[in-house]
């Protein structure tokens, strides 16, 4: 079981608007708030974003080096991955992938791909379900 996660972050602020929408919607609650940091819970797993420290801020992230590829949630609903691309769209979050279908590794899960405001790409998978709406990369 995986106890938290903690993620040194560019500009803490920007990164509270952006996650924190999306956390909430999937179930977490803001679990704790300091100056330099906040942390979102879901049951007994926890996210923490910390504002990094100037000096340690030259070298941009990239998911391809060495570290952290991507942070992967999982939703029951098809639908959800749907209302969470709607709501990217009108945030104007970089969705990746377009170009695909709409699958993670898998031929029976649906999912979106994109990227927080520091690059870390995301992914929210839901299982495919075939009575499920058409994609919505219809309506974006």
């Amino acid at each position: 079981m995986l106890h938290h996660v903690e993620l040194n972050v560019s500009n803490l602020s920007v990164t509270k608007d952006f996650w924190g929408w999306f956390l909430i919607k999937l179930g977490y609650v803001k679990y704790q708030q300091w100056e330099q940091g906040v942390s979102y819970k879901y049951d007994n797993t926890y996210i923490v974003f910390v504002q990094a420290k100037r000096k340690y801020m030259g070298i941009p992230y990239h998911r391809r080096r060495v570290g952290l590829n991507h942070l992967a949630f999982h939703t029951n609903s098809k639908e959800q991955v749907n209302e969470i691309m709607i709501e990217l769209n009108k945030r104007a979050v970089k969705i990746l992938y377009l170009d695909k279908k709409l699958r993670a590794g898998w031929q029976d899960t649906y999912a979106v791909y994109f990227e927080d405001p520091d690059k870390i790409k995301v992914e929210l998978v839901a299982p495919m379900n075939e009575s499920s709406n058409a994609s919505v990369f219809n309506h974006i």
